[in-house]
């Protein structure tokens, strides 16, 4: 663990706050399953992206006090030889130091230290909200320093959403965090070139998600980032279609899209390919409008250009192709002003890109969306569906295609971190060739 990284954050967020004031981030809690086992825990980003700290029942205070001077505690579970055996292994607060480097005292005492930390502060800066039994404990402890001021008791008079601070500076990331979302990209590459040579008819959809996965953890990535969507045939017109319970047929195109975590960061890659291994007529057809669609979308990722910059230049690529393949019938610079491509395009082009696949980061700057930036990490990914009874040619029904890449913002452009996946008509049927050899 890279102590200096995390204090590194920590100490750029208390410069974005005031003085005499304090910060609260929890750690996440785990959730029950059944009865009694659980969910596989999963941190809490922020505290995460501050502290490295992976288990659950901790808290990071951060304070500032009058004259501008920092204070770090951290308050987590203590060593504990028969929860170890049963639960697992745990830091303790006497390692902490050196491990994370952070002064740390057992979780045991939140309510005094809580107390300590918000007494006399002007400010309190936390994520209300998140985590319903902490609201409960600084209600409660704001409730007490209001009922007794003969003890010298006084509770912030202002409080803060913490959550836009971390946004912002999680919205660009260091050469650390860049390092991690290569990595879970070349990982997920891997996993998605397997299922491509994987796929035949008579394979179940979950069986795909299978070799994805253990291709994850193969590579150091135990978990994705989210749930791994396989659609095979009008499956991939469900957008966020995560049954993955049924065979895939010849004729059919798959839609999967998955991505890994590694070390906290998450991929997201989306591809899509024909069960047989060759694309039919209609399939390479709207496909190459897609892929058309996402190379002019991708030109436009640089510094100084935004979203719509390259939302349009795929809205003109997808109308200009659904018009060619009759799709869409009338005067191309009509269809684009009246936006028809989106009866087909029926989600948006992007997201930011990190700890969570949908990432923090305002989207817009005192009400102007706002330019990317060296440092930001985002997804393209245009797509078109097809549904039966769709206003077309029979002919197109039940054809779904998306293909979705992840993007550093660079000084000089971009950086595609997953464009190991081949996504060329030729190169996909290439590749499913050497699988179905």
């Amino acid at each position: 663990m890279n102590l200096s990284l995390h204090q590194n954050r920590r100490e750029r967020l208390l410069t974005f706050i005031s003085n005499n004031s304090v910060v609260l981030v929890p750690a996440a809690v785990e959730l029950t399953r059944s009865r009694d086992t659980e969910y596989p825990f999963r941190q809490d980003s922020d505290f995460f992206y501050l502290t490295g700290f992976n288990e659950p029942d901790a808290l990071l205070i951060l304070s500032k006090d009058n004259s501008g001077q920092t204070a770090s505690l951290l308050l987590c579970r203590p060593k504990d030889q028969l929860a170890e055996i049963w639960q697992g292994r745990r830091l303790g607060p006497e390692q902490a130091k050196a491990v994370l480097g952070l002064d740390a005292l057992p979780v045991a005492e939140l309510d005094t230290e809580l107390l300590k930390a918000l007494n006399q502060k002007t400010t309190l800066y936390y994520a209300q909200g998140t985590y319903a039994e902490f609201d409960a404990k600084v209600a409660a402890t704001l409730a007490t320093l209001r009922r007794y001021p003969k003890r010298g008791y006084v509770a912030p008079t202002v409080q803060q959403d913490l959550r836009p601070v971390t946004a912002e500076m999680r919205l660009f990331k260091d050469q650390d965090e860049i390092h991690q979302m290569r990595q879970a990209g070349y990982i997920s590459a891997k996993a998605h070139k397997r299922a491509m040579q994987a796929a035949k008819a008579g394979v179940w959809e979950y069986q795909l998600e299978a070799h994805i996965l253990h291709e994850f953890a193969m590579h150091g990535a135990r978990f994705a980032g989210y749930n791994t969507i396989v659609g095979a045939g009008e499956n991939g017109c469900i957008l966020h279609y995560t049954d993955n319970s049924c065979q895939l047929k010849d004729g059919d195109l798959v839609l999967i899209d998955a991505g890994a975590e590694y070390q906290g960061y998450t991929a997201d890659i989306t591809r899509t390919f024909p069960v047989s291994g060759k694309f039919s007529p209609e399939q390479a057809a709207l496909y190459q409008v897609v892929l058309n669609a996402q190379y002019a979308a991708c030109a436009k990722v640089k510094p100084g250009n935004k979203f719509k910059d390259a939302l349009d230049a795929a809205c003109l690529e997808l109308t200009k192709g659904l018009l060619e393949l009759g799709i869409l019938q009338g005067d191309l610079e009509q269809l684009v002003k009246d936006n028809a491509c989106k009866t087909y395009f029926i989600h948006g082009l992007g997201h930011w890109l990190g700890l969570d696949v949908h990432d923090v980061g305002a989207y817009k700057v005192a009400g102007e969306e706002r330019p990317f930036a060296p440092g930001m990490i985002l997804t393209i990914e245009p797509g078109l569906y097809i549904p039966t009874g769709s206003p077309c040619d029979p002919k197109w029904w039940g054809l779904a295609v998306r293909i979705e890449d992840d993007l550093l913002v660079t000084a000089q452009g971009h950086d595609n971190l997953t464009d190991l996946v081949p996504k060329e008509i030729a190169e996909i049927e290439a590749l499913m060739a050497q699988g179905h050899s």
